[in-house]
């Protein structure tokens, strides 16, 4: 279906529009993508300064991956925004378990050493073109309780340790959502929902922290301090610009790291491949090729090594900002590689770093319920592509999602049948690999529901294999 494109993929519009635009894309992923390092920092043990660092570090891996992947060359060439991964959460999240003990640096140098590893086999997957053979057997039955898992299996991170801490402020945050985004009729409002409702509930907090009524022990309290001790760049010397490779220190790879980081590669390579379509219908192109899915995916490789490189955290396309194209039809490349740069440039500026990680975890903890129920919903839209009248499609599916909620919890409190001491080096590595493997709930969907789905007879339509969502 042929879209009014204001500027097509291979248009330069002049530098104002380019420019504004360029930054419009910036502040569409840049609550979403802030509160990934927000999340992470926490949960590591990092304090405000080492948050900064993480914030600024992700930024600049999401600059450089953007201009990787928009390039015709290395990537897709597609006008695709890449931004740091939810579906990493629960893969990470699993690292940090098995490494907390030893400190936030040595977590981020396996996490580095699990990016790297997972980046070089996704690059490998995806310039050698073995993709194409994966793709069919990743359908819609397969990609739907994946993104579901994602999205629900967070429902504790989101609530506990975050909203918990003081409901107010979460709530407050998921109302002013719903209302930007839904009541209030007004396109860019609805476009910056998610951050206007950040700001005006972190501006609320903050000035009941000036004038007293939060102290410094209140959840929500924020403490202005390390803003005003940040330096203005983050870049002033050599010994600086030698920190932006390896800045936690030297990467470590471990192969039970490296097995739970490859659960989110798998399901950041499902996600793009759908977004890949998405984006060339929004940008009003022909559907994407094998050839330019086999490069997208292959930047996407590299790109996630390149985080590991960066000492940032994996990174895979962004649905928010296709979602902005089809708004304001804006499709340029060049506008998108703009807010490439602007990010890039976002990453030297240290006081901008240090605001963001003052974010108290009870609003964090509201945006969370908000964005993971999302996800979570995006996945049952994909199934809208399969026949859900299909007894075989509602087992699978079921069975799949059922399974990605419950087994996860059990492998990991039983450790040990995975692996332990009586086990030989070989048997518990192994052991060790597929413990993180199964504790990783979208590992476990798309595990279940490949099998399912290639084994169980079906029809391709009855799959969703060629079919477009219901109102496209």
């Amino acid at each position: 279906m042929a879209r009014h494109m204001v500027y097509g993929i291979n248009d330069k519009p002049p530098f104002l529009i380019m420019l504004l635009s360029g930054a419009q894309h910036v502040l569409t992923l840049f609550g979403s993508t802030t509160l990934v390092p927000l999340i992470f920092g926490p949960a590591m043990g990092m304090d405000t300064l080492q948050i900064a660092s993480l914030i600024s570090c992700v930024y600049f891996g999401m600059g450089v991956a953007t201009l990787i992947q928009t390039s015709k060359k290395l990537g897709s060439g597609l006008p695709i925004v890449q931004g740091s991964s939810f579906s990493f959460i629960p893969s990470v999240m699993t690292v940090i378990a098995l490494y907390k003990a030893s400190g936030p640096e040595t977590v981020m140098q396996y996490m580095g050493g699990g990016l790297i590893a997972g980046g070089i086999i996704l690059s490998i997957i995806g310039y050698s073109r073995i993709v194409g053979v994966i793709r069919k057997v990743i359908t819609p039955v397969v990609i739907g309780p994946v993104i579901m898992a994602i999205g629900f299996s967070l429902a504790g991170t989101a609530v506990q340790g975050n909203a918990t801490n003081y409901w107010p402020a979460s709530l407050a945050v998921v109302v002013l959502i719903f209302l930007f985004s839904l009541v209030l009729k007004n396109k860019y409002i609805n476009i910056f929902a998610i951050l206007l409702a950040i700001v005006v509930t972190y501006l609320a907090c903050l000035g009941l922290s000036v004038n007293g009524t939060f102290d410094p022990s209140h959840p929500a309290y924020v403490n202005l301090e390390t803003v005003k001790n940040a330096s203005w760049l983050r870049i002033s010397s050599i010994e600086d610009v030698k920190g932006l490779v390896f800045p936690w220190g030297m990467p470590q790879f471990s192969l039970m790291a490296i097995a739970a980081m490859l659960a989110g590669f798998f399901a950041t390579m499902i996600e793009s491949i759908g977004d890949y379509h998405s984006v060339s219908y929004a940008s009003g192109v022909d559907d994407p090729d094998s050839e330019t899915i086999s490069r997208g995916i292959g930047a996407e490789g590299m790109c996630c090594a390149l985080s590991g490189v960066f000492g940032s955290v994996g990174t895979t396309s962004y649905t928010e900002n296709i979602g902005l194209i089809g708004l304001t039809g804006v499709a340029s490349r060049a506008v998108v590689r703009t807010g490439a740069v602007i990010l890039i440039l976002m990453s030297f500026v240290g006081k901008l770093s240090a605001l963001i990680a003052t974010m108290p975890s009870p609003i964090i903890g509201g945006a969370y319920i908000a964005l993971f129920g999302t996800i979570g919903a995006m996945g049952i839209q994909v199934l809208m592509r399969a026949d859900m009248s299909s007894q075989r499609n509602i087992l699978i599916i079921g069975f799949a999602f059922l399974m990605a909620l419950g087994l996860p919890g059990w492998v990991e409190a039983n450790q040990s049948l995975f692996m332990n001491e009586a086990q030989s080096q070989v048997m518990h590595t192994l052991g060790g690999m597929v413990w993180a493997v199964l504790k990783t709930p979208m590992a476990v969907a798309g595990l279940c529901a490949a099998v399912c789905d290639s084994l169980v007879p079906g029809t391709d339509e009855e799959r969703g294999i060629n079919v477009k969502p219901r109102g496209i």
